[in-house]
């Protein structure tokens, strides 16, 4: 499955995973510590649906705000 809206092409983006300890200064102690960072991936929300274009019914993986903006036609 491809993992790009078929609408506006939104697709997974990239960013961290913080792990910290220790305890928030203005909870009274000294401060968090980055422990750990790892990479992850932020992936759209694809659902399939039947989409109606030019006349004829196709599956598409469209994204869930282009649904609800209603830039697609359901069949």
């Amino acid at each position: 499955m491809s993992k790009v809206c078929s609408i506006c092409g939104k697709g997974p983006r990239t960013g961290n995973r913080i792990v910290r300890r220790g305890l928030e200064k203005k909870k009274g102690g000294i401060g968090l510590h980055t422990t750990g960072i790892n990479r992850r991936r932020f992936l759209p929300n694809l659902q399939r649906i039947r989409v109606r274009e030019g006349g004829a019914v196709r599956t598409r993986w469209v994204c869930t705000a282009c649904i609800k903006a209603g830039r697609v036609v359901k069949a």
